[in-house]
């Protein structure tokens, strides 16, 4: 064999030893990966028939064919297990287990609002989570306010206007007789007392003046409690004690109170309060106008002898000493101005009072009659224009 050859052989027999030809190091290198690419579609492609499977069984819409709005309503403090079933219960979810389980791992447990939403059974239960946390379902609770110095009538006319209620009549009747309120300890005192026959509504007065938040389907009775629970707040342990110094009890003092916030702007509560306190003191008819207001349902500065002879427990210029209950709902500062009346007006011996500008509600105060009988003359025509300028006889 010639050395040309032998090489030749020797070199063919070598690319056999190790691989064959040149691609089959190639061959040995992609292999692997090959392997690697087809294994991993096969677990992505089980993954995902499995995945679909759990996604149809508890995911997706419960029918995608049925877009008909379902109400939902979440109660203020519901918890997400109570969602979760209600959602099951509603027919729009599949699984509520898995819902709850979903919003927990999703951190969205803590985010569902309260609210009442329009749902469907085309929206899968990520797209229902999604919704009950974006707080666009309309709110459950809303604001009412009782103004000082309304009446419970003027309040529940108000509840009327707003939408809280559909009528007054439940509203006013349970204001009228107080019965279903005997554990208010002050309620429970008129109405014990013998006054409550004597009143037009035993809680009048009582209903604390505030702004308030309510759920939308609140009932009458329930308006009702939170106003008087407001009532036990405002009413202080140090106020009762100031009271029980001046010989007074609590209904004495809400009742003055709410003359006064009928009779004067607040910077003459304390003034108003004194010229009251000087005329009980002297056992004197307090003579207030807004006592008649509250009998006849007409505010009318200038009253007339029949405006004054109304017979009415309310009437002040025929009863001696406070009428037979509160006439409105006072205000805190009216109630610490029945409390603590202007000193100086007490020392000085301050008896009347009487509007100087209807519009304004500035009054004038006088120590005697004389005094005061000057004022009315003063004024007495400011007060018949501004009654005939609003048609009031």
């Amino acid at each position: 064999m010639s050395r040309k050859r032998y090489y030749t052989y020797r070199s063919l027999h070598r690319e056999r030893e190790y691989g064959g030809y040149w691609y089959s190091g190639l061959w040995l290198v992609l292999r692997p990966i090959l392997v690697g690419i087809c294994v991993a579609a096969i677990v992505v492609g089980l993954i995902s028939t499995a995945w679909r499977g759990i996604y149809d069984r508890y995911a997706a819409p419960v029918d995608g064919s049925d877009d008909t709005p379902v109400a939902f309503a979440i109660a203020s403090g519901a918890s997400l297990t109570r969602v979760s079933r209600d959602l099951e219960e509603a027919g729009l979810i599949q699984s509520a287990s898995v819902f709850k389980y979903y919003c927990d791992f999703a951190g969205l447990g803590q985010k569902i609002q309260a609210g009442n939403y329009q749902l469907s059974r085309t929206m899968s239960m990520t797209e229902i989570a999604d919704r009950l946390t974006m707080g666009d379902g309309v709110p459950m609770v809303r604001n009412i306010t009782y103004i000082p110095g309304w009446t419970v009538e003027e309040f529940a006319a108000y509840l009327v206007e707003v939408g809280v209620l559909d009528d007054s009549a439940e509203f006013l009747a349970l204001c009228r007789t107080g019965e279903a309120f005997n554990d208010y300890t002050y309620v429970a005192d008129v109405r014990e007392s013998g006054k409550a026959s004597r009143r037009k509504y035993v809680l009048e007065g009582y209903l604390a003046a505030d702004t308030y938040e309510v759920y939308t389907d609140v009932t009458p009775a329930e308006i009702i409690r939170k106003l008087l629970s407001q009532t036990d707040n405002i009413y202080t342990v140090a106020d009762a004690e100031r009271a029980a110094e001046l010989g007074m009890s609590m209904d004495e003092v809400f009742t003055l109170a709410s003359l006064i916030e009928k009779e004067a702007k607040t910077g003459d509560f304390r003034k108003v309060s004194a010229v009251f306190h000087n005329r009980l003191k002297k056992n004197m008819r307090l003579d207030s106008d807004v006592t008649v207001h509250y009998v006849t349902g007409v505010r009318k500065m200038a009253l007339t002898d029949a405006d004054l002879a109304v017979d009415s427990p309310y009437n002040t210029y025929r009863v001696t000493g406070l009428p037979a209950g509160p006439i409105c709902s006072p205000s805190r500062e009216a109630i610490q101005a029945a409390l603590y009346p202007d000193e100086t007006y007490i020392s000085e011996g301050y008896l009347y009072f009487c509007a100087k500008d209807p519009e304004s509600g500035e009054l004038v105060f006088s120590r005697t009659l004389e005094e005061h009988e000057r004022a009315v003359e003063a004024y007495r025509e400011s007060w018949i224009d501004w009654d005939e300028e609003r048609g009031i006889q």
